[in-house]
């Protein structure tokens, strides 16, 4: 289990709670002919938040030394699990980092004017950035 976390081009989403709930369903689906790795494929503001997140959560899909060696440090709880989209970042967190990610990820998606959406709460915060 995971703690995740999504942010979207506020742009390309719906406004009305049950219009995003059947967007973000689509999005999930990964059906983009792309692989879901590579933040070139993302907005540009979602590959700025990506690159500010990313040096507080790395990439779990790192190299294998990068891996090994926050694993020998004790800090591999905060490697995350990345899925990359051209209108969302899909971010699985480790429970034992959650706070910590969702202020994060928060106040990034504010700073990079993205929409934010607390995928793993039960009423799903869905945050636009106006």
């Amino acid at each position: 289990m995971s703690y995740d976390l999504m942010v979207f081009e506020p742009t390309k989403a719906p406004r009305e709670r049950k219009d995003f709930m059947e967007w973000y369903d689509q999005q999930v689906e990964w059906s983009e002919d792309h692989p879901y790795n590579d933040p070139s494929v993302c907005s540009e503001a979602l590959q700025r938040l990506y690159k500010k997140l990313s040096e507080h959560f790395p990439n779990m899909n790192v190299d294998e030394e990068v891996f090994e060696a926050m694993e020998e440090a004790g800090t591999d709880n905060r490697l995350t699990d990345y899925s990359l989209g051209s209108a969302v970042i899909y971010a699985a967190f480790a429970y034992s980092v959650a706070d910590e990610a969702y202020t994060t990820l928060r106040e990034l998606a504010f700073e990079c004017k993205v929409g934010f959406f607390d995928v793993s709460s039960e009423e799903g915060a869905i945050i636009f950035p106006d």
